[in-house]
This record gives structure tokens, sequence and C-alpha cells, in this order.
């Protein structure tokens, strides 16, 4: 994953950062996933679907950080 985050120009902390929230709870982040393919399968574009998947665990990212 950090290697093809890296590969996207994303930054070393910012990599860091999402692994770390990721570690402290995968089922969330599983949760997001299902969700966000599941948009994109009823027809959303990639970044629809994502922006508006974040929106809705948005307050539970936040206590991750």
């Amino acid at each position: 994953m950090k290697k093809m985050l890296k590969a996207q120009g994303v930054p070393e902390a910012q990599i860091d950062m999402l692994i770390v929230m990721m570690e402290k709870n995968p089922q969330l982040f599983q949760t997001i996933a299902t969700e966000v393919q599941e948009k994109i399968k009823s027809g959303m574009n990639q970044m629809d679907a994502g922006i508006s998947v974040m929106k809705k665990y948005e307050d539970q990212l936040k206590k991750l950080v």
C-alpha cells in the first residue's frame, strides 16, 4: 500500500498518518472501501463515491487522527 501511495505522489507524512489510522480501526476502512465500491458499481465516479463515503464517516475519521 505504501508503495502504491508513493507512486501516486502522496507525501511520506500523509502515508504514515494514513497507515496509523488504518491500524487503529481496520474495520472502518474496510467498511469505507466496500461502500465506495458499491457506489462505483451503481454508476457514481470514483472521486464522488470516495467523497460521499468519507463525509459519512467524517466524525469517526477525525477521532483517529
